[in-house]
């Protein structure tokens, strides 16, 4: 007995410490373990930040290099336009398409050939020998950044720690105003230097160091077993609504092209074109509640808080293209500002955002997304009436004050929205729904260039209004910004209608049916 209990102590130590394998070396394990998930966020948001960043560089850096290009094609403004109207087109047309897609198909596989595509076609665009291929090329850059902005927002919520999530959102909307800021003053540069064709090959050498980045560090495809699965009582399958992509895209392109290309008036043209975005958005509604599976869930857009969201993102983005709009006219017709001058002032805007994002992420975390919501847009408000009752007298300074106040508060906004939005949303949904928070953005500032140039220019007494006075100049910019003040007074009214209704309410108890 003794000599086979003999070697039975170390048999027993190494039974026991086999049986605590399980417990003990799980906490041994931890600090070995738990790098690669403190590490992982990190690298994971550093790829969706390029994402962000390089999708708004696509979409500001090209404007610089119009003039070059009606001289470089020998082709006439209208034509060269396309080049920046082709990319905003097939961005704003299939966003919320690319972002249903990927809840099917699988987030990252989606996401890794949205930013090959936009590599390759950067790459196209700075070898196009001709205009039409230029054009061609930004379509294709345009569909992979559309992919890049549905599904960064919908990745937050898989990367990055639940109560971290405004901060994620405040670094992607501080990415987003830096690309946008970035975009005039590098295409500048690039064309005293290498020339027009660096604006787009310089996107090659980013968009290759995101594709790794995301490759490597963003969570795998995960599919629900349960998606599509007859008496599962999800209500989410994996075919794809086709037909409500194409009448929401020929929707949303009529649309686009109405605002867009009006030239500041109201024509045969653009009526037609309304009446198109009409008919289409009325069959685009049918055809969603007949559909086994729909682009877009109705009871989503039965979400009292969604809604609300969307409309106030609509709302502000339109003010914020004001700002874009009127304040190149004002600083140099009214306040009479050299061309450099203006470029200081206007970088002020874009970099407050920058600055604000991340801080403002952070008291959203802190106070609670829809509250900082709410004090974004009492800022805007502020900011809005300043620039509305600043006297020209005040000078540069009784402009730039109010527009960082605003500018303030649009960071603050659209992070706090942005975060109490996707925090809400059904995991399975997260791609439409930044979809179609991307959307109501797009179509804010489209509508804001139009408008809001329309509401400038009819202020103002004239309809070119780089032949207006000083006097008219100062009186369109503050009635502009009246108008302004009263549109994000309306947001403000949307926000506590949607709260006083329950936010989030409807979407949760929808989910409970469906379980």
């Amino acid at each position: 007995m003794t000599t086979h209990q003999a070697p039975d102590p170390a048999s027993a130590d190494r039974a026991g410490h086999d049986r605590t394998t399980p417990l003990n070396p799980a906490p041994d394990r931890a600090p070995d373990a738990s790098p690669p998930p403190a590490a992982s966020p990190r690298w994971a948001l550093a790829a969706l930040s390029l994402s962000v960043l390089l999708s708004s560089l696509g979409t500001s850096i090209a404007n610089v290099g119009l003039p070059t290009l009606t001289q470089e094609f020998d082709a006439p403004f209208h034509r060269v336009q396309w080049v920046v109207l082709a990319y905003l087109l097939a961005l704003t047309t299939v966003i919320v398409g690319v972002g249903r897609l990927g809840d099917l198909v699988g987030r990252k596989r989606l996401l890794l050939a949205g930013i090959l595509l936009f590599t390759l076609a950067s790459a196209l665009c700075g070898g196009a020998p001709t205009l039409s291929l230029l054009i061609a090329a930004r379509v294709a850059q345009g569909l992979g950044a559309a992919a890049m902005m549905a599904l960064t927002m919908a990745f937050v919520g898989e990367s990055v720690p639940k109560e971290r999530t405004g901060a994620a959102m405040g670094l992607l909307g501080t990415m987003s105003a830096i690309g946008t800021a970035l975009g005039p003053s590098l295409g500048g540069a690039l064309l005293s230097g290498p020339g027009w064709r660096a604006i787009f090959l310089v996107n090659v050498p980013l968009g290759i160091a995101t594709l790794l980045l995301a490759h490597r560090h963003l969570p795998v495809d995960r599919r629900d077993p349960a998606a599509g699965r007859p008496g599962s009582g999800h209500r989410l399958d994996h075919r794809f609504g086709y037909r409500g992509t194409l009448l929401l895209a020929l929707t949303l392109g009529a649309y686009a092209l109405a605002m867009t290309s009006g030239s500041g008036g109201f024509g045969l043209r653009t009526a037609a074109l309304l009446l198109v975005a009409g008919t289409g958005a009325a069959l685009f509604v049918r055809a969603e509640a007949r559909a086994a599976a729909p682009l877009v869930r109705p009871a989503s857009l039965r979400d009292p808080a969604l809604r609300a969201s969307l409309a106030m993102s609509a709302l502000v983005s339109t003010v914020m293209m004001a700002t874009l709009v009127v304040g190149p006219f004002h600083l140099s017709r009214a306040l009479g500002l050299a061309p450099a001058g203006v470029g200081a002032v206007l970088s002020v805007g874009p970099l407050v955002a920058a600055l604000a994002g991340v801080p403002a992420g952070r008291v959203a975390d802190r106070f609670g997304a829809r509250r900082t919501t709410g004090a974004g847009l009492v800022a805007m408000v502020a900011g809005s009436c300043g620039l509305a009752l600043a006297p020209a007298e005040f000078g540069a300074g009784g402009y730039l004050a109010p527009l960082v106040v605003v500018t303030a508060g649009y960071a603050v906004f659209q992070t706090a929205n942005n975060t109490a939005v996707m925090a809400d949303t059904d995991p399975a949904e997260r791609g439409v729904t930044s979809g179609l928070l991307n959307l109501s953005r797009n179509l804010g500032l489209v509508t804001g260039a139009s408008v809001m140039g329309a509401v400038f220019a009819v202020a103002s007494g004239t309809r070119d209004v780089a032949q207006a006075g000083p006097a008219a100049v100062a009186e369109g910019t503050r009635t502009t910004f009246a108008v302004a003040a009263l549109l994000l007074g309306l947001a403000l009214a949307v926000l506590a209608s949607g709260r006083s209704r329950g936010p989030g309410g409807s979407r949760r108890r929808g989910r409970r049916r469906s379980a």
